[in-house]
């Protein structure tokens, strides 16, 4: 019995099936990296985890409790809320409360924290992102890596059975992405149970424990970074990194 099991997920908008009855298990700590050309339906995974979107069918177990993620009542959907923390791509900061405000917004109004016991863990995770020194900035003056760190910070503040970040470099300029990474990297070193979203492929041989190639909605292949990247078996996936590795290297001449 793992840690997380989700299974049966399917998730369609109109006539577009985006996943197809997904099955995943993940232990406890394990960062699992989700692979795959854009518009497979990565996205739209993690979202429906969050119940950011309703899917038709499926169930998510975690932490020994099981959520059917067809719910539509808010009480079940807070509950299984409470379980997970999503990190965005574009950041979704308060743009009117600072640094130190946005990592404690969550403690007090969800977990009921005091603010005194609030700030102490705000103040510890963003310790832990290198960000004490922007403590009373407001996002408006925080560079987008730094704005992601804030936002990791937030979410780690709220101890999350599982974190669910959605391509969280990808609306960063080149420059910025390596601090991001760096932070995600600790974040995974720490034991957090991640479900990540990316198409940083040496990030993802490098951080994750284990790799999902997601294709038409469906898990198509699934092993540890060296069989994904150094003895690929399914003829799709092969396609797919060598079209990454292409890529790569125009990039490089250019």
């Amino acid at each position: 019995m793992s840690y997380i099991e989700i299974r049966g997920l399917k998730k369609r908008f109109g006539d577009n099936v985006v996943l197809d009855g997904i099955d995943l298990d993940i232990e406890k700590g394990e960062v699992v990296a989700v692979i795959g050309p854009s518009g497979t339906g990565k996205s739209t995974l993690l979202r429906s985890l969050n119940l950011l979107e309703t899917p038709e069918a499926g169930t998510f177990k975690i932490g020994g409790e099981t959520y059917q993620l067809t719910t539509k009542k808010s009480a079940e959907k807070r509950a299984l809320r409470q379980q997970t923390e999503m990190v965005f791509q574009q950041f979704n900061l308060f743009r009117n409360r600072n640094v130190l405000e946005n990592v404690m917004e969550g403690l007090t109004t969800v977990k009921k924290l005091p603010k005194d016991e609030a700030g102490r863990r705000a103040l510890t995770q963003l310790e832990k992102v290198d960000m004490l020194d922007r403590l009373h900035h407001y996002p408006r003056h925080l560079s987008g890596g730094q704005q992601q760190r804030v936002a990791i910070a937030r979410a780690l503040a709220m101890e999350p059975k599982l974190l669910l970040m959605d391509e969280p470099t990808s609306a960063l300029d080149p420059e910025l992405v390596g601090e991001v990474l760096v932070t995600i990297r600790k974040a995974a070193q720490e034991g957090n149970t991640c479900l990540l979203v990316t198409h940083e492929m040496n990030f993802v041989k490098s951080v994750a424990s284990r790799i999902v190639f997601l294709e038409n909605g469906k898990i198509v292949a699934q092993g540890t970074p060296r069989e994904i990247f150094d003895n690929p078996q399914n003829e799709r996936l092969k396609q797919f990194l060598n079209k990454i590795n292409m890529l790569e290297s125009m990039e490089y001449v250019i």
